[in-house]
């Protein structure tokens, strides 16, 4: 498919490149997300997301695409104006939202109302890293598939499967895969972390200024807490769930 070189703001792709980068119900509603650089590009095409649209700057770079994808050119400053991410070297490039994965898994963190996007990305990141192939996410967290989040992912977001939940929803995947879920919440309901087998089980993590909320703490089967020294508040939502990921990773392992 041969590439079309864009010069103006007002071309449509450029508009809707725009779009998609800042507005969430428009991402929903056109079943499309937006993505930058060349390191997300490969991870999507490794992983076989369905790729729509790329628009290199300057010129085109030389990564095997499918015939199917529509390839643009736009001169730096233009292709700065549409991205939503400062000194992009890029490529920008449309993919299909996918469906949600089916709720059969072994292991899963949970996230309650974490709404910054490099947390939420991170978390995904880790997630991947220590074997945890699915993240739950509840209530008012940030949008996956803003670009800030997708890229904090580091390309996990297509390995990854992540659902939507309720709190009701939470528990009734827990029960269907036959696992354990536990709360994180500073309480002296609280067992260590450290005490607790967590090879078969959903970990739930909320915001680090309100934690989890009493409705989904109430539908817990536990409550269990991350020991601190004396005088700390509480974890960054991220740092919490890496340090969780660990000792399911080291459950699932043997090592306890």
């Amino acid at each position: 498919m041969p590439v079309e070189i864009i010069t103006s703001r007002k071309n449509p792709l450029i508009q809707r490149l725009r779009a998609l980068a800042s507005d969430g119900e428009y991402r929903r509603a056109e079943g499309e997300y937006l993505c930058d650089g060349h390191k997300l590009l490969a991870e999507a095409l490794d992983k076989g997301a369905e790729i729509r649209t790329v628009l290199w700057k300057e010129k085109p770079g030389d990564a095997k695409l499918p015939d199917s994808v529509r390839q643009h050119t736009a001169p730096a400053e233009l292709f700065d104006y549409a991205s939503p991410m400062k000194n992009s070297p890029g490529p920008l490039f449309t993919l299909a939202l996918p469906a949600e994965p089916e709720g059969v898994f072994n292991r899963a963190i949970l996230l309650e109302n974490v709404q910054d996007p490099g947390n939420v990305g991170t978390v995904i990141r880790t997630a991947a890293a220590m074997g945890v192939d699915t993240v739950l996410l509840c209530g008012a967290c940030a949008d996956v598939y803003s670009p800030k989040t997708a890229r904090a992912t580091m390309g996990a977001i297509f390995r990854e499967k992540i659902l939507h939940c309720t709190p009701d929803e939470a528990r009734a995947l827990a029960d269907k895969n036959g696992l354990k879920l536990y709360g994180a919440a500073l309480s002296d309901r609280a067992a260590d972390i450290r005490t607790l087998t967590l090879q078969k089980a959903v970990v739930a993590i909320g915001s680090e200024g309100r934690g989890l909320c009493e409705e989904l703490l109430s539908l817990c089967d536990g409550e269990l807490i991350i020991p601190m020294s004396p005088g700390s508040e509480s974890l960054n939502a991220a740092v919490a769930a890496a340090i969780t990921l660990w000792e399911m990773q080291n459950a699932a392992a043997g090592g306890r």
